[in-house]
C-alpha cells in the first residue's frame, strides 16, 4: 500500500521527515518497504531562477541568435546567447544557470558555459518544453512584469515534491488498509487539522 507523505501532512500536524514516518510505522508493526521521492516535474525545477533581460543585441555571427545580459538576482548579470525569436530587453524570464540539469524524457543534460558562434554564453533562457511545464517551443517563457528577479522557479510555479511511503501489508495486518487518519494521529501524538 502506498501512502503520500504530503497527504498525511494535509490532515495531520507533525514535524517528522518522511524517513522518520516510515520508521514510526515500522515500529508499530507496519513494515515500510521504502520511501521514494516523487516530483511533479522531473528535476523539480532545481537551478532555474527568474531573471530579467537587461540588454538584447543581435549576435555578430548569426542572423537568428541574440546576445543578452540577464539579471538573475545575484552578482553580475549573465551573458546568455539565445535563439528564441521573442527575446527582448525588459522581459522577465526563466533562466537555467550553469550547472542546472534539464531533462528531455529520460535524457539529462547539464547547462554549461559554452561558446555559440564565438560568443560566450553562461546559462539558458528557457521555453516551456525545456523545463517540463508545457509543450510550447515557439519561444521563451515571458513572465508577468511583477515576477521577482532571483526567485527560484520552483517557488514561482509552486512545484513541490512528495514522498511515497510503501507500506507492506503483512499477514495478520490487513486491517491496516481500513485505518483512518485518527490512528495516524495517535501514532504521531497529534490531532486532525481543521479543514
Amino acid at each position: 500500500m502506498n501512502i503520500s507523505y504530503n497527504w498525511l501532512k494535509d490532515y495531520l500536524d507533525f514535524d517528522l521527515q518522511p524517513a522518520e514516518v516510515a520508521d514510526a510505522l515500522t515500529s508499530i508493526g507496519l513494515e515500510t518497504g521504502g520511501v521514494e521521492e516523487v516530483q511533479m516535474i522531473k528535476g523539480g525545477l532545481e537551478g532555474l531562477v527568474i531573471g530579467e533581460v537587461l540588454t538584447c543585441e543581435a549576435h555578430p555571427n548569426s542572423d537568428h541568435l541574440h546576445v543578452t545580459t540577464v539579471n538573475v538576482g545575484g552578482g553580475e548579470p549573465l551573458q546568455i546567447v539565445c535563439g528564441a525569436p521573442n527575446v527582448a530587453a525588459g522581459q522577465k524570464v526563466v533562466v537555467a544557470v550553469n550547472g542546472t540539469k534539464l531533462y528531455d524524457g529520460d535524457k539529462e543534460f547539464v547547462i554549461k558555459r559554452s561558446k555559440l558562434r564565438g560568443v560566450e554564453s553562461n546559462g539558458m533562457i528557457c521555453a516551456e518544453d525545456e523545463i517540463g511545464i508545457g509543450t510550447d517551443h515557439s519561444g521563451i517563457i515571458v513572465l508577468p512584469s511583477d515576477a521577482v528577479v532571483g526567485t527560484p522557479a520552483k517557488e514561482y510555479y509552486n512545484v513541490k515534491s512528495d514522498f511515497v511511503l510503501e507500506v507492506d501489508i503483512t499477514p495478520g495486518r490487513c486491517y491496516f488498509s481500513f485505518w483512518r487518519g485518527s490512528r495516524f494521529g495517535c501514532l504521531f501524538e497529534t490531532e486532525w487539522k481543521a479543514l
